[in-house]
């Protein structure tokens, strides 16, 4: 079977439980930049160093479920994400950010992979609005939007946690007012 089918020819695609909708639904949408963080997170897991690459494929493992709820309109989707997914993910926010000590504003991107896991937290970020627009439509699982709005704040940590292990945490500087 090709992966062309030519169904969505039309400005469609099928959702996992059957309906079809247009390409910019939601729902659609909202999966869909899910996806794009998890193309993003590919590529992450080709620059961590390696004691991290397993926590990002448990990471996109979750995001599949996350994906296939979001593409589940009519029925529930067999393996929907739950307290205790949040509960993973909020446990490895808190272990980095544990043995960090912040002092400030951070200006992202110190390293070329906490630059890409900075892109990865904006990509969250978008995704999570996302899946709060399509909540204003129809409801969306508790767990679900709680396991999403962890993702930004899980970049941003690991990424500290990154430069952290190499000295390279950056601080914003004072801010300089424009002469006139």
């Amino acid at each position: 079977m090709s992966i062309t089918t030519k169904t969505g020819d039309q400005g469609k695609t099928s959702l996992f439980s059957g309906e079809r909708v247009y390409k910019d639904d939601l729902r659609v949408d909202a999966y869909g930049t899910l996806d794009e963080l998890d193309a993003n997170i590919g590529e992450a897991k080709h620059m961590v160093p390696v004691d991290f690459k397993s926590e990002l494929i448990d990471l996109q493992n979750t995001l599949f479920r996350v994906m296939g709820q979001l593409a589940s309109a009519s029925q529930p989707y067999p393996l929907p994400v739950c307290q205790a997914d949040v509960d993973t993910m909020t446990d490895r926010i808190h272990y980095y950010e544990s043995r960090l000590d912040l002092k400030g504003f951070v200006v992202p991107g110190s390293l070329p992979v906490s630059a890409k896991l900075d892109v990865c937290r904006t990509i969250s970020r978008r995704a999570e609005r996302r899946v709060i627009a399509l909540s204003h439509r129809e409801p969306v699982p508790q767990e679900l939007m709680s396991f999403v709005n962890r993702l930004s704040d899980y970049f941003f940590i690991l990424a500290r946690w990154i430069e952290h292990l190499s000295n390279a945490i950056t601080y914003k500087t004072k801010d300089h007012a424009c002469n006139k």
